[in-house]
């Protein structure tokens, strides 16, 4: 027995594996393989004929029969913890009234934070833990979720403090990105500044030092906070040693993405309006695209985000749910894979991408999720398919078969 087999606790043959470990280039497939785990991680994959003497008594033999096996779904983007709902002003845009509008009404973020703010932590809780169990049953393993629906400290500490319990009772990893810069609270219309130094002088060195943040989000937007405002949150964020994202470029181009890049940002998300000077900005601060085609159909739009720009520039693409009360009210990753396809023309193995190995680059966790690779997390998911084309062929009958989280079998 060879010694690298030696501390195999559980060994899967005759599966098929699309290891991922190629980018967006191909699914990096090994056909008729086989993939051992020992202590959560993955200690060996290759083909069943490369296969090497292990001890039959020691090592649990699961028998693929033939599936496929993929990263763990990685939801990179998601606001999953929020009170209420908005279900009247989808019917109001429906009746012809746009998003700026409702936004600037009342509507939108604002009514949301309301209801937040209104509800308990155990109320947060129980309707964010139901949207998770969902999302987790369709293979995902790793996700983000925003705070933002608060907009003020308390409020703001009770969304992470959801988020929190959420990665600690379901087996999925939970990062944590503080969004406090979503949207100007009604208390303080009209003094924009001062609410940014509050989410700067307070909120953030809080968070930081309470370590209930792993990032820093922004909405640099014509209805969400200037580039001059965007840019104390990114210093403040940098001050306390916490990553920073961005919502950008979704309804006009601020400039938000080149600003982020300045300051080493993971990612850009929404990104409609991006032109290339953006992109090239990107490409240098090696940031991650978030591509959300679930707020692009809800809403309707007609911009596209710029994907040829992308792909010439070689800018990784993440796809994400940006599952919220608003603008994507649609709790499933499995969907957004159809949907990247089909609204925007991506690929299937630069979709399977997305919510894998770029899934993870866009959250600061490549050298440990995203791909199947020695010493990789064994976050593994098992699907009744013939092709991985077909995760994102078809939608509606859930072919997640079992899923791994630190190599323990949990569905």
């Amino acid at each position: 027995m060879s010694t690298k087999t030696q501390h195999w606790q559980t060994l899967w043959t005759h599966v098929n594996l699309a290891t991922m470990t190629d980018g967006a280039k191909t699914y990096a497939t090994i056909e008729n393989g086989a993939i051992a785990i020992a202590n959560g991680k993955i200690a060996w994959l290759g083909t069943t004929a490369e296969l090497p003497d292990f001890d039959t008594a020691r090592v649990k033999v699961i028998d693929g029969k033939g599936a496929w096996l993929t990263p763990g779904f990685i939801d990179c983007h998601s606001h999953i913890v929020y009170g209420g709902n908005r279900a009247n002003e989808f019917e109001m845009r429906l009746e012809g009234k746009g998003y700026e509008e409702i936004a600037k009404a009342g509507g939108g973020i604002i009514s949301t934070v309301k209801a937040t703010r209104a509800a308990s932590e155990d109320e947060l809780f129980n309707r964010a833990l139901k949207r998770l169990t969902v999302l987790h049953q369709e293979g995902v393993t790793s996700i983000e979720i925003k705070s933002g629906y608060g907009l003020d400290t308390d409020t703001e500490i009770k969304m992470l403090n959801v988020a929190t319990k959420l990665g600690q009772t379901l087996p999925v990893t939970v990062q944590r990105t503080f969004l406090g810069a979503h949207a100007l609270p009604v208390e303080y219309q009209g003094r924009a500044d001062e609410y940014i130094d509050l989410v700067c002088k307070e909120m953030i060195p809080h968070m930081a030092k309470s370590k209930l943040a792993d990032a820093v989000d922004v909405f640099c937007e014509g209805i969400g906070f200037n580039l001059a405002q965007t840019e104390k949150v990114f210093a403040a964020a940098k001050a306390h040693n916490l990553p920073i994202k961005v919502h950008a470029e979704q309804l006009s181009n601020l400039g938000g993405t080149k600003l982020a890049a300045k300051y080493q940002a993971l990612s850009a998300d929404h990104i409609e309006f991006l032109d290339e000077a953006g992109i090239a900005a990107m490409k240098m601060a090696d940031m991650t695209a978030v591509l959300l085609p679930g707020a692009f159909y809800f809403l309707r739009e007609t911009q596209l985000p710029p994907i040829e720009l992308l792909r010439k520039h070689g800018v990784s693409m993440a796809i994400a749910t940006d599952v919220n009360p608003g603008s994507s009210p649609i709790n499933s990753l499995q969907l957004m894979l159809n949907m990247a396809c089909t609204f925007f023309r991506l690929t299937p193995v630069e979709v399977l991408a997305g919510v894998t190995c770029h899934g993870a680059k866009a959250l600061g966790l490549s050298s440990s999720k995203g791909q199947l690779a020695v010493g990789y997390d064994a976050d593994i998911a098992c699907w009744d398919i013939n092709q991985p084309a077909e995760l994102c062929y078809q939608f509606g009958v859930n072919p997640l078969t079992h899923l791994m989280k630190a190599g323990e079998i949990v569905i």
